[in-house]
């Protein structure tokens, strides 16, 4: 499943749906598909997404992708990676006091 964010302020961004719901929920909002923000409520819901980036910005965005106990280095993408493209969508929209909607 694809989740596809959009806003007129700023170009549409896809993220695989177990990634773009994980980001979802870590701005507040339930992780339903599909949804909206409403511009008046964009820089709060930015504003818990990057307070949840800046407290584990290495953290991986799925654990079970993380590295091992056992010393293996398993490769993961950060939270703070997967969470760039929205939060410049987000900070976009907010600065132009837009809408932001999902959809699949």
């Amino acid at each position: 499943m694809l989740i596809t964010f959009k806003t007129k302020a700023y170009a549409s961004i896809t993220m695989f749906g177990d990634v773009a719901i994980t980001l979802l929920k870590r701005m507040g909002h339930s992780g339903s598909v599909p949804g909206a923000i409403m511009a008046d409520d964009v820089p709060a819901a930015l504003a818990r997404l990057q307070a949840a980036v800046q407290a584990q910005p290495d953290a991986p965005l799925d654990p079970a992708n993380a590295p091992t106990s056992d010393g293996e280095e398993g490769e993961h993408v950060t939270l703070a990676h997967r969470a760039l493209p929205l939060i410049e969508l987000l900070t976009t929209a907010a600065a132009e006091h837009e809408n932001v909607m999902w959809d699949l």
